[in-house]
């Protein structure tokens, strides 16, 4: 993720990885405690901004943010995608069914084929 043209020694570039390794750490560890002050179980993206805005770094918060609606509309698009894509098959939900049913059953015996290969003989 270096910019173009830029190059560092492999020592820097540990470095710049443990340092990011620790931030995540310290960002999800903060999240984790306002989390369970608020009486839940899962990290919410607005615990992860809470715990930045609580440990000094609310300027990453508008990049959290954009990044935060990038990914949701990635995945809506992704979900639109796919439920097209099995309006488009012309296939009722059973025939679709159906056939996921045989790929499993072909996959399986591929897969024990490959565990257990037949001897071969020798002539």
């Amino acid at each position: 993720m270096m910019p173009p043209g830029v190059t560092c020694s492999k020592e820097s570039r540990d470095l710049l990885i443990e340092c990011c390794v620790e931030f995540i750490h310290l960002v999800s560890s903060e999240a984790n405690e306002i989390c369970e002050k608020d009486s839940r179980k899962t990290i919410s993206p607005e615990h992860i901004m809470s715990a930045l805005q609580a440990l000094g770094f609310e300027s990453f918060i508008t990049n959290v943010e954009g990044a935060l609606n990038e990914h949701k509309e990635s995945v809506k698009g992704t979900k639109e995608k796919r439920n097209s894509k099995l309006e488009n098959s012309g296939l009722t939900q059973e025939e679709l069914e159906k056939q996921q049913e045989e790929l499993f059953a072909k996959a399986r015996a591929r897969m024990e084929q490959q565990q257990n290969p037949e001897p071969q003989e020798n002539s």
